[in-house]
């Protein structure tokens, strides 16, 4: 077990994480038969398959599970120790890996991102856009340092840092500028349009309307907010958006806004990171730049 390296952790990680030979080899950067290799390298190491091989997808063994727990607790424990000499060093640079919701991300993360790069000119900025509980589990799993979502989380591993509050909108058809405001009540009766599932801002919107998660008849999806507007446009439904979302989608179609009554739908924006994070200080004030930032997009 001498030979074992931090590569062979990291490509090991990788395809316990996809479950394909060919997406962790993307993942990892490099070709698949060089991770196959490595792969095999490490099995004989250990001297026990960690693999079932066939067909498409890979199955890990009983000792494969138990190896990819070990492995990525090795390898969040590294990056840990690498963020504890970067927080050492004063101001924040290097890598910094930064998740953001998909209902944030088009009209948030480019302030944010040229910020952070004026503020940090040393930062190696990541971004990457995914529905929550992704982000939660890679941030969870050291694959992400922080990630901008919606609170709660109720993650007791995780630091949740409030950045703003913003109201739900609704979004009708502009030929219905002029009819009443519909109450909760209202729009369980209209043709809703949400985003499909595993977007938290479906969630939120179908527990205003007090509508079950199981389909109602006159439900729609969308694969996102743009695309919801515009079917809105179109005469085919209504929607809630978040107003941070109001100006870079609705400028193109053919809508009316209206304010809901009190007390409004709304949702908690912030930051997540790890508590064991040494990169704690320095992610709190990125927050409080996030924040600023977030405030004034409203």
């Amino acid at each position: 077990m001498s030979m074992l390296s931090m590569r062979h952790l990291r490509y090991f990680e990788a395809l316990a994480r996809s479950g394909h030979f060919g997406r962790a080899a993307e993942d990892c950067a490099v070709s698949q038969p060089a991770l196959s290799m490595q792969i095999r390298d490490l099995e004989a190491l250990v001297g026990a398959p960690l693999v079932e091989r066939g067909g498409r997808q890979i199955r890990l063994t009983p000792l494969g599970e138990d190896f990819a727990l070990r492995a990525r607790e090795i390898l969040r424990a590294v990056e840990e120790l690498q963020d504890l000499g970067r927080a050492s060093q004063g101001p924040l640079s290097g890598r910094l890996r930064i998740g953001v919701i998909p209902t944030v991300a088009p009209y948030l993360l480019p302030r944010v991102l040229t910020a952070l790069s004026e503020c940090y000119p040393a930062l190696d900025l990541r971004p990457r856009e995914a529905v929550t509980r992704t982000l939660i589990a890679d941030l969870l799993e050291g694959r992400l340092d922080t990630a901008i979502v919606a609170l709660p989380v109720s993650e007791s591993a995780l630091h949740e840092e409030d950045l703003f509050t913003e109201e739900f909108v609704l979004v009708r058809p502009s030929g219905d500028a002029d009819l009443p405001v519909p109450d909760a009540e209202g729009l369980r009766e209209m043709r809703l349009l949400l985003l499909e599932e595993g977007h938290c801002f479906r969630e939120q919107a179908l527990s205003f309307c007090k509508v079950e998660a199981t389909m109602p008849r006159d439900l729609m999806e969308g694969s996102s907010l743009a695309t919801l507007v515009q079917m809105v446009g179109a005469g085919i439904g209504v929607t809630l958006i978040p107003e941070m979302a109001l100006p870079i989608e609705t400028r193109s179609a053919e809508v009316s806004l209206a304010r809901l009554a009190e007390p409004r739908p709304s949702r908690r924006i912030g930051m997540v990171w790890r508590r064991s994070s040494p990169l704690a200080d320095q992610l709190a004030r990125v927050a409080d730049l996030v924040r600023e930032i977030g405030t004034a997009a409203r």
